[in-house]
């Protein structure tokens, strides 16, 4: 037994199974890849004794082309991917299947961006497989991704069908549980030998040449397609005999189609993938009360076999109700619900069904994005399918409150499997915490008899983000795919997120509630809503200061094994002595490349761990006065207020349909009002030694540190404990200067003080900006701050932009970003949209500026006074440069429109105007003169050349801690007046073209 994930479920297989694999990074399937290279560095050998050639190619369809050539070479290749990579790998796929090159690809079967981007799973990559020839065979748990992995390279091998094997993004692909792991012997049982034989006897060789690939006309090649059929008749028996021999082996029996229920059930769904585990636990339910309700788990949905389909069904079934996790829109029906569809009609006409008489079927949709989809949810469709007439084209897991699609659910009508432990862990994203619990699941799976799960819920936001760990232990098998929905153990890594978040709705009567901060006075930091479930819920409470044991031993804010460690102790899965010791051998495998002196930081951590656990006691009615604060301001927008709070609060789910704008068109400016605070420590400005530089604001990665100039006028109504000083400089002779942190929105990173060159000469490693404990500072703070956002933006015509100090006076349109903390790339955004914030269109490439910039619930690029600021749009990793080229081109479009309805209007507004306007071109393109070719280079594409240059050179001393890059705002600047020219520009983090005239 081992405790694993299902993307290392089918790597595993694949990479043994294989030659060859080429592949490319794509969320949620790169681990696969990942796990695989690794593999290939460490000389792992495959079944045959070779290490298999692992290369990562430029792009997925690059991957798709060096497998078809490994294929077509004679070797056993494999890939793996997802979602637009997937889509990327299509033109290759028809010509694999259609050429009967046997081979798997692997599937973390993702949503393919349509009014957005998502990193989470559904069907809709997988659907737009289904014409190219592949098999299409699904898993729903991470045994099945292990054990069908193997079904699929064996088949195809025999059958010469290549196949397309996926299970569910996230769900699947990231859940870790304990599964029977099987041996090499175990592959090379089924791996046909003989068939392995055939394939490299048919490789291309100049021993025997033939030519394939070859262009044919309309008199041969429909018979020719044609010829392949009795290839795919012959797979669903070839698939099926693959799966019985896997069960002669191990144990564990697949079909084609499985069915599960009672045997004389009326009602019956039809789906396939994670889902089916909450399926299963709703029909039991259901059939324990007495109900006659069935479920069939499509294992094998290309090539759809109706016979086999209508063989797993019941003869009593009356009503089907078929569920896609997928949206096809315009079309008569979602793909599995069509094919059962058909599969009926055809068995029943052919009068091979059990039946005289066809099941009515409905269809509906369920889980897009990973959305959850609960054993409540699936009893809510069979309750549905009882109706008359039942519900069609329904959705389930929204409120569809625009076309009337949902079904209603019922909480509770299911309840969770009673057995063992469930847990829930509320962490920030790199602190440790998923990483800890990961630890934790395979540290008890291995130790002990108990069935483990674990999933881990992150938003697609980097580090900082909220990150929900969902942990079972059973002595049963697990099949709850779904979130723990009542927890005997949940634990706050972040006391601030109590206030962010409804922490404790997940906590089940008499619960232990773990949470990470100081024991004293930490009932009174409660608010009243928290301390009033506590009392309601009669939780245990245990405090552990975790933040301050990991800062004694040198960790920083990683409290991961601090609070690893409680857990153990609180919940006794096993003896604390020997979960210490599995928690210190865990870090040595984790860590131990780090070095000696990181593995005794950690030990250090988890020793003191136990030492300053302590209960609370829990007094006998609410003291609190503080209500928990609203996820937003409530002077926000009306759409912030509405839609965007409760996707900050995390209750998304709740929102629905007519709440969502119709086409992905959001408001930006939204940052501004999350307010996350998920620093411990912010910086704190000394007016009396700070030397006026701005060096730590333009290096700021979050526009968290600001500067302002002002008049001392503007001090009028200033909190008291707010600060500046003289300015220096002589532009604005007179005035007064301040820096200012946003507290809440602050990450903590440090930038700023490792940057800032004033030191104390009284004060040792004392300078102009200290970081200090958070909570020292916070309220006053928060005034200061909401106090500078009122003081009056700097006069862009008389600042000198061409300098660090100058640049850092004009208003930052890109604020507050979700990028981790201290991110490279986002003071370069920042300081571009504070020179020319009200004139930039974004066309983005898919990565991290996709994340930062982009990803809801809320937007860094903002707005000025005036409702002026960057215009963003997102379309593929892909195809950026194309995508920017055609917003350039609509751009000289307009242009060339306006002047041209300027001229046809010269006598309505005057010929003086109309000539004055186009004798102004104020196009962005570059203008180069015609009368110097020198001239033309110097002034058209030298600049260009040396801004690129200088960007680079700025961004590599940014990384190694240089400060003589800061001048880089100048000397572009400079650069860019003494051409005189208008110029273009390209930002490294995504940003395809931002082209303005500077005079």
């Amino acid at each position: 037994m081992v405790t694993i994930d299902g993307n290392e479920a089918a790597a595993s297989v694949a990479y043994r199974a294989s030659e060859v694999v080429a592949i490319y990074p794509i969320t949620p399937a790169s681990p696969m890849g990942e796990l695989a290279d690794a593999w290939a560095a460490s000389s792992r050998p495959n079944l045959w004794g070779t290490v298999p050639v692992v290369v990562e190619m430029q792009s997925e369809g690059g991957a798709a082309g060096a497998l078809h050539g490994a294929l077509q070479g004679g070797a056993v290749a494999t890939t793996f991917t997802a979602s637009q990579g997937l889509l990327l790998m299509l033109p290759n796929m028809y010509k694999i299947a259609g050429e009967l090159l046997p081979t798997v690809i692997h599937v973390a079967a993702r949503t393919v961006a349509t009014h957005a981007l998502s990193i989470f799973g559904d069907h809709s990559d997988v659907m737009a497989a289904r014409p190219t020839g592949f098999a299409l065979l699904a898993s729903s748990s991470v045994q099945e991704a292990h054990d069908l992995a193997l079904v699929a390279h064996a088949a195809s091998l025999e059958a010469r069908i290549p196949f397309l094997h996926f299970f569910d993004g996230f769900r699947t692909s990231h859940e870790v549980a304990k599964i029977e792991q099987l041996g090499d012997d175990d592959l090379r049982a089924l791996l046909d030998e003989e068939a392995l034989l055939a394939h490299r006897r048919r490789r291309l060789t100049p021993d025997q040449p033939v030519l394939r690939g070859s262009a044919q006309n309309t008199d041969v090649f429909f018979q020719a397609r044609e010829a392949v059929n009795p290839f795919y008749a012959a797979l669903p028996d070839l698939v099926q005999g693959s799966m019985d021999r896997l069960a002669d082996r191990v144990g564990r029996s697949y079909h084609l189609f499985d069915y599960v229920g009672h045997p004389q059930a009326e009602r019956v769904m039809v789906m396939m993938g994670s889902g089916a585990g909450a399926a299963q636990e709703a029909v039991e339910t259901l059939n324990a009360r007495g109900e006659r309700v069935g479920l069939v788990k499509v294992r094998l949905y290309r090539p759809f076999v109706g016979g086999a389909l209508v063989a797993a069904l019941p003869p009593t079934v009356q009503r089907v109700a078929v569920l896609d996790r997928t949206k096809e829109p315009g079309a008569g029906g979602d793909p599995l619900y069509l094919d059962v569809v058909a599969a009926i009609t055809e068995e029943t006409v052919g009068g091979r069904a059990a039946w005289s008489r066809p099941p009515q079927v409905v269809g509906g949709r369920y889980g897009l994005s990973s959305k959850e989809f609960t054993p409540d949810m699936a009893a809510g469709v069979l309750t549905s399918l009882a109706a008359d007439p039942p519900r069609h084209r329904f959705t389930v897991g929204i409120v569809d409150d625009v076309s009337g699609s949902s079904l209603p659910v019922e909480p509770g009508v299911v309840p969770e499997p009673d057995e063992g432990l469930r847990a829930v862990f509320f962490g920030l994203g790199s602190d440790g915490t998923v990483g800890a619990n990961k630890n934790s699941a395979k540290i008890v799976g291995e130790a002990t008899d108990l069935d483990v799960q674990g999933y881990f819920v992150y938003d697609s936001k980097k580090a900082g983000s909220v990150t929900v760990s969902h942990l079972r232990f059973s002595p049963h098998p697990i099949r709850s795919t779904y979130l723990v929905q009542q927890a005997q153990f949940v634990a706050c890594h972040h006391f601030d997120l109590l206030d962010r978040m409804d922490v404790l709705a997940v906590a089940a009567p008499g619960a232990t509630l773990l949470l990470n901060a100081p024991a004293e006075g930490v009932w009174d930091r409660l608010s009243a809503e928290v301390q009033s479930q506590i009392i309601e819920k009669d939780l245990a409470v245990y405090v552990v200061d975790g933040s301050e044991i990991a800062r004694q031993a040198g960790l920083g804010s990683r409290v991961n094994t601090v609070l690893q460690t409680c857990f153990f102790a609180l919940t006794e899965l096993l003896p604390v002595d020997e979960a210490v010791a599995a928690i210190k051998q865990a870090v040595e495998k984790t860590y131990g490349k780090f070095g000696e002196s990181v593995l005794r930081r950690n030990h250090a951590a988890i020793d003191a761990a136990l030492a300053g656990l302590q209960r609370l006691g829990v007094p006998a009615g609410v003291s609190a006065t503080r209500r928990r604060p609203p996820p937003v301001d409530p002077e926000a927008p009306d759409f912030v207020t509405k839609v965007t709070a409760l996707m900050i609060a995390g209750q998304g789910d709740r929102l629905p349909v007519s709440a969502l704008p119709v086409d992905g068109s959001f408001p930006t400016g939204t940052t501004r009002w999350e307010k996350r605070s998920i620093a411990s420590e912010i910086p704190i400005w000394d007016p009396e030694i700070c030397i006026d530089c701005a060096k730590c604001a333009i290096v700021c990665p979050h526009a968290a540190i600001r500067m302002k100039v002002f008049d001392p006028s503007d001090l009028a109504g200033a909190p008291s404990g707010f600060l500046s000083k003289p300015w220096t400089g002589k532009d604005f002779p007179n005035h007064l200067m301040t820096i200012q942190v946003a507290p809440d929105d602050c990450t903590g990173c440090g930038v700023c003080v490792d940057v800032c060159p004033a030191k104390s000469k009284e004060r040792v490693k004392h300078k102009a900006i200290d970081m200090s404990p958070k909570e020292d500072h916070l309220s006053v703070e928060r005034a200061n701050f909401d106090f500078f956002l009122s003081l009056p933006e700097a006069n862009r015509e008389a600042v000198k932009v061409d300098t660090v100090k100058g640049s850092q006076m004009l208003e930052p349109l890109f604020e507050f970003s979700g990028a981790c903390a201290g991110c490279g790339e986002t003071p370069y955004l920042k300081l571009l949209t504070q020179l020319f914030g009200d004139r930039i269109t974004v066309a983005n490439a898919t990565g991290c500026s996709s994340i930062y910039g982009g990803n809801l619930p809320t937007t860094p690029w903002a707005t000025n006074a005036e409702g002026r600021g960057p215009a963003w749009a997102n379309s593929l990793f892909e195809d950026n440069a194309e995508f920017g080229l055609g917003l350039r081109l609509a751009l000289d479009q307009e242009m060339a429109e306006a002047r041209h309805l300027a001229d046809l209007l010269r006598g309505e507004i005057g010929p003086e105007l109309v000539s004055e306007l186009l004798g102004n071109d104020v196009r962005i393109s570059v203008e180069e003169p015609k009368e110097n070719p020198l001239l033309q280079f110097l002034f058209g594409w030298a600049p260009l050349l040396l801004i690129v240059g200088l960007w680079i050179f700025f961004m590599r001393q940014m990384q190694t801690g240089g400060n003589k890059a800061l001048s880089f705002g100048k000397s572009r600047a400079k650069l860019l007046s003494t051409s005189g020219k208008k110029v273009t520009f390209a930002d490294v983090a995504g940003i395809e073209e931002a082209k303005e005239e500077l005079s």
